[in-house]
């Protein structure tokens, strides 16, 4: 007999690994009770995946979980391509500009669950292990439908049946909740199998860079974990075999693929697998969505299946969070609209890579240690590759959720930044505002953009060139009281930004805070003489919307967790 719960959940997250923690922490951070439920009997004691990238640093930072993960690292100096017992190529870590992440970090993925599992206790959230989910109904499959779940554990007398609001599934590559959804998982997979072996070895192997040895017979790929030690990768053809090697067998494949002098003392965790490129043909079914390896699954090359769960979590997350306080609910759209997208870039990313590594016949090897050459000799590589790994920019300039520039009202100034100095490239729908440093004055200690942006809230910049003036301040009050009575007010931050300190004191009680910028890089986008500009930051910290008049509810009537519905303004 099964025993119906009330309907209290307003979502419940299938899976405990990185995507279903991020998701969780995000909604309990924006005040969202949420219920998280893992098959498993406790957090993974496997490594797996080791790379952290900028993009998914950042997002660990606003949910406060990036600091432990940064004590228990390794940063990685770069990536180099041997061929013919020769380097042919290298890629240098460090140069990432505005991200206080320029170099990936090597994490295993053991670690990086157990800091953001303590994280989610902190947040007063916690995981039902032991408990799986064997069921899943949806009831109508528009974004109005319903969904019923059943989960069962060893310690319930009759199986549990839930009826969430919203149902997140991040339960792997093997969803049940995208079996259920009946949502087709599109891709292929590699007719090779994938060996690994982290241990000790002795040798001069690297102790800060991932180094990529490529072999007619395969690639080696080698990375220095923290604390010591290495993880060694190798590829070979499909056996079926899922046996994960012994020692012996991978020292055999060191000796024929690695530098002499290289040697495995022991091993202290062993894997065979098999990899997938695959995308989910949909993010969401009604009343439920997929994230992480649930939604895509990658090559391990470049690191990009937990970096890109790590940024769904956080994306669905806010949003479902914002819809949970009042938003409007097309703002959901955007989910797959912006994280579908990326998913597919990833891949794209990862296997590029892996095709380049499993190159064998002889002029194309040739033809590719000659590129790789050229390009690290132009810094090709490291302009290109590293920022597209690192997913620092969300790419949503398409989305729905960034109506971008709105148009002012007839009779009003034309719309600042349009002919500002900078503007096309700094302030576009969709992309991360640079960095930027100011003089806190009041309302707030932070002491640059990012570091404000940091928290992952909502927030509403009111910048004026010059000093502060009465329409500035005007601004900055109607920015506050538009932000008190919005959906997401107690996510919600309303920072003034001008160029000059004010002459007069300051009114301290003001319900926004007040900073002057140093170098006067954004402030310049409000154009002298014209009125402020008031710019929606998502709590991602990408560009939302704009307006430079005084109307501020057409900037609510353009961003749906401010005011109305979510969709370019006319």
């Amino acid at each position: 007999m099964k025993r119906r719960y009330d309907n209290t959940d307003t979502v419940l997250i299938v899976g405990a690994g990185p995507t279903g923690l991020t998701t969780a922490c995000t909604l309990l951070q924006h005040g969202v009770e949420c219920r998280i439920v893992d098959r498993r009997k406790g957090p993974a004691s496997e490594p797996k995946a080791l790379i952290l990238w900028s993009g998914a640093l950042e997002v660990l930072k606003r949910i406060d979980a990036a600091e432990c993960l940064v004590n228990r690292s390794l940063p990685l100096s770069g990536a180099s391509y041997w061929s013919g017992g020769k380097r042919a190529g290298q890629v240098r870590f460090g140069s990432l500009a505005d991200t206080a992440f320029p170099r990936p970090l090597c994490v295993p993925q053991s670690v990086t669950e157990s800091v953001l599992y303590q994280r989610l206790l902190k947040l007063g959230g916690q995981v039902e292990w032991n408990t799986e989910l064997t069921d899943v109904r949806l009831i109508g499959d528009s974004a109005e439908g319903s969904v019923s779940v059943t989960v069962e554990s060893p310690g319930q007398s009759a199986p549990a049946l839930l009826a969430p609001r919203w149902l997140v599934g991040a339960d792997g590559t093997h969803s049940k909740v995208r079996a259920a959804t009946g949502i087709a998982f599109q891709g292929s997979t590699y007719a090779r199998d994938f060996l690994l072996g982290d241990g000790e070895f002795s040798g001069n192997l690297p102790k800060d860079e991932a180094q990529y040895h490529l072999t007619p017979e395969g690639v080696l790929v080698v990375v220095p974990l923290p604390g010591g030690g290495h993880r060694v990768f190798f590829d070979r053809d499909a056996t079926g075999e899922v046996r994960p090697l012994s020692d012996d067998d991978l020292q055999e494949l060191l000796t024929a693929r690695g530098p002499r002098g290289w040697t495995l003392r022991s091993t202290w965790w062993r894997s065979t697998f098999r990899v997938h490129t695959r995308v989910a043909a949909a993010f969401r079914s009604g009343p439920v969505f997929l994230a992480g390896d649930a939604a895509h699954c990658h090559s391990p090359a470049g690191g990009q299946g937990l970096n890109t769960g790590v940024q769904d979590g956080f994306n669905l997350g806010w949003k479902l969070a914002a819809v949970s306080r009042g938003a409007d609910p097309a703002l959901l759209d955007s989910y797959e609209a912006e994280r579908r997208p990326a998913a597919l870039r990833a891949l794209r990313n990862s296997d590029r890579q892996t095709k380049l590594w499993m190159l064998r016949e002889g002029p194309k090897r040739v033809l590719r240690d000659t590129v790789l050459k050229v390009a690290s000799a132009t810094g090709a590589l490291d302009r290109k590759m590293v920022p597209d790994l690192a997913q620092l920019d969300p790419g949503l300039e398409s989305s729905p959720a960034v109506p971008g520039r709105l148009p002012a009202p007839a009779g009003k100034n034309a719309p600042a930044g349009k002919n500002a100095r900078g503007a096309k490239s700094v302030l576009r729908p969709g992309l991360r505002l640079p960095d930027t440093r100011w003089q806190a004055l009041s309302g707030t200690l932070s002491t640059s953009l990012h570091e404000l942006l940091a928290a992952g809230r909502h927030t509403l910049l009111v910048l004026q060139n010059g000093a502060c003036t009465v329409d500035g301040e005007r601004t900055a009050r109607q920015a506050a009281d538009l932000a008190a009575r919005s959906a997401v007010a107690a996510q919600t931050d309303v920072l003034l930004l001008t160029g000059r300190a004010p002459a007069d004191e300051q009114d301290y009680s003001a319900p926004y805070a007040r900073a002057v910028e140093t170098g006067r890089q954004l402030t310049a986008l409000a154009g002298p003489g014209q009125d402020p500009l008031v710019i929606y930051v998502r709590p991602d910290g990408a560009v939302g919307a704009w307006s430079s008049h005084l109307d501020l509810p057409r900037l609510a009537d353009g961003v749906s967790v401010l005011g109305l519905a979510v969709g370019r303004a006319a």
